[in-house]
């Protein structure tokens, strides 16, 4: 590996940047998404059997807000649950798009990674192809100078596709979990509304 990487030359330390960017953020991403800590199956459930049991307090509150995403949103709803409809929804409306910006974390600089990738190979690949050029002179070719030119431009393209498409892959594997969590917090918000202002059992 490090033979590959030395044939590579300097560009490619750019692009294993990137990937080690890329990596900790798809690990990140992979463990914050996980339904337990954003929308818990049970959580409407047991948050209607402890309102009605106990009523709302500071304690039941801040326990709930600390449980997951979607117990922040029915937090911030349920510490409204005295006032009207419309106050209720504003505060859950509130609280939801500030869980979906934590959804969406990270996501964009592993969707410019994933762009750029390919790109900063292309500038190796040109590298490289400037390096053969260089090779060219009056008294003959340099056989070493011209096989380092084409490692540096073939291995800098290479690296460069290895980090855009698992990159991308993830991105759009995240995005799309993180809108279907969306989705999905909504929905249960509504059903809390409802459930407590009597209009859902």
């Amino acid at each position: 590996m490090l033979s590959i990487i030395d044939a590579a030359g300097w560009p490619i330390w750019p692009i294993i940047a990137a990937s080690i960017i890329a990596l900790g953020i798809i690990g990140e991403r992979t463990w914050s998404l996980r339904r337990s800590l954003v929308a818990p199956r049970d959580l409407l459930g047991r948050v209607v059997e402890e309102y009605r049991a106990r009523g709302v307090s500071q304690e039941f509150l801040d326990n709930l807000a600390n449980e997951s995403l979607l117990g922040r949103v029915f937090a911030a709803g349920l510490a409204n649950v005295k006032s009207s409809r419309e106050v209720m929804k504003e505060s859950i409306e509130e609280a939801g798009r500030a869980a979906a910006h934590e959804l969406g974390r990270f996501l964009t600089p592993l969707g410019t990674i994933a762009s750029i990738a390919p790109i900063m190979g292309l500038l190796g690949t040109v590298i490289g192809m400037i390096e053969i050029f260089g090779a060219q002179s009056p008294s003959g070719n340099s056989p070493a100078q011209l096989a380092h030119g084409i490692s540096v431009a073939l291995y800098n393209a290479a690296f460069g596709l290895v980090v855009a498409i698992p990159g991308m892959i993830f991105y759009r594997h995240f995005r799309s979990r993180a809108d279907a969590l969306v989705v999905e917090m909504e929905q249960q918000a509504v059903k809390l509304v409802e459930i407590l202002h009597g209009d859902r059992s």
